[in-house]
């Protein structure tokens, strides 16, 4: 049996409140489930966490608790929301609150074709009056924060302005907190991929915003890749969110712990793959197959000189056929030891 998600509301609000910056994992459709969720936050344990979007039309009409089911030990945690009814993200606000979440995002960012089928994600930055309109009925329907997430703007025209006009109007429905992806977002044309990778970065915008709106915290999104590039930026805005750089060298985070939160003795990988075969046993038992939970992990000893053994052990078939969380260890025997694979 899976533990409680449940938190206490002293719990869930001081570790939102943390005057330090924000340094968050992004959220990344099949990739940030809660399997790696409880694999980052074994490496990192005070990064803000972010679900995958989930749509509104999920948790109304699907499994609300298989879409919203996470480890007590995730926590701090967001639950991000994809939608552009007011009273129908309402509604998956409450659900996500009595889940336990400690914040609420609003995807105002993808630019998927998908998406824009259902009118919400990044094609919403030309609507801010709904956008406000969202954020005003989920503000009055929880307790906890709620923030957005979005580009710097949509189609190839790049203005600040029309980014600060957003803005603007949806802090004045009442959101603080503002995560910006530096980059504009192409809604034809381009992948989701290519919209990652395409547009160019504008990371001056991000910190013009932050000068203009000091009472917002803003946070930047998009193509840091470095603790140098991080900390350059922290001092124009208030927190980074990291992406694909945190999924594929996820020790990147351990940093996080020494360079922000002033945590002196970081964890060893080795502490990390023990904490994974806990896991493991518990969620095999209780149904999940090892592979789910080990594809998550191949990162892990990213730059270690066996890095690619890892990788091979963790991803053999005739291995995880066999389910057996056992398969952890031996791969940890195997690089740091130097141990027959």
């Amino acid at each position: 049996m899976r533990p409680s998600c449940q938190t206490s509301p002293a719990v869930r609000t001081h570790a939102f409140l943390s005057p330090s910056p924000l340094v968050g994992v992004a959220p990344m459709m099949d990739w940030t489930d809660r399997h790696c969720r409880f694999f980052l936050r074994a490496i990192a344990p005070r990064v803000r966490l972010y679900t995958e979007m989930i749509t509104t039309g999920a948790l109304l009409h699907g499994d609300a608790q298989r879409h919203l089911a996470f480890d007590p030990a995730e926590h701090p945690l967001a639950a991000q929301l994809g939608g552009s009814e007011p009273d129908e993200l309402a509604a998956c606000a409450r659900l996500a609150e009595r889940r336990g979440y400690d914040e609420i995002n609003l995807n105002i960012g993808c630019p998927s074709e998908r998406v824009q089928r259902g009118a919400f994600g990044a094609c919403l930055m030309a609507e801010p009056r709904l956008v406000a309109e969202c954020v005003r009925a989920m503000r009055a329907a929880v307790s906890i924060p709620v923030t957005v997430k979005h580009r710097i703007g949509i189609g190839r025209t790049e203005s600040y302005g029309f980014m600060r006009d957003f803005v603007a109007e949806v802090a004045a429905a009442g959101c603080g907190t503002f995560i910006v992806h530096a980059r504009n977002a192409i809604l034809a044309g381009l992948s989701p991929k290519e919209n990652r990778e395409i547009p160019p970065l504008r990371y001056d915008f991000v910190g013009r915003l932050k000068r203009e709106f000091p009472g917002l915290r803003i946070i930047l999104n998009g193509g840091l890749a470095s603790w140098a590039e991080i900390e350059a930026q922290l001092a124009h805005v208030d927190g980074v969110m990291l992406g694909r750089a945190a999924y594929h060298h996820p020790w990147l985070l351990v940093e996080a712990g020494a360079r922000i939160y002033g945590e002196a003795s970081p964890r060893s990988r080795a502490d990390v793959v023990r904490a994974m075969h806990a896991y493991s046993e518990r969620e095999v038992r209780a149904g999940t197959a090892l592979r789910h939970i080990a594809r998550h992990m191949l990162g892990l000893y990213y730059g270690h000189p066996r890095a690619r053994l890892w990788r091979r052990m963790l991803s053999d078939p005739a291995r995880l056929a066999r389910n057996d969380p056992a398969l952890l260890l031996e791969a940890l025997e195997a690089v740091e030891h130097g141990a027959a694979a």
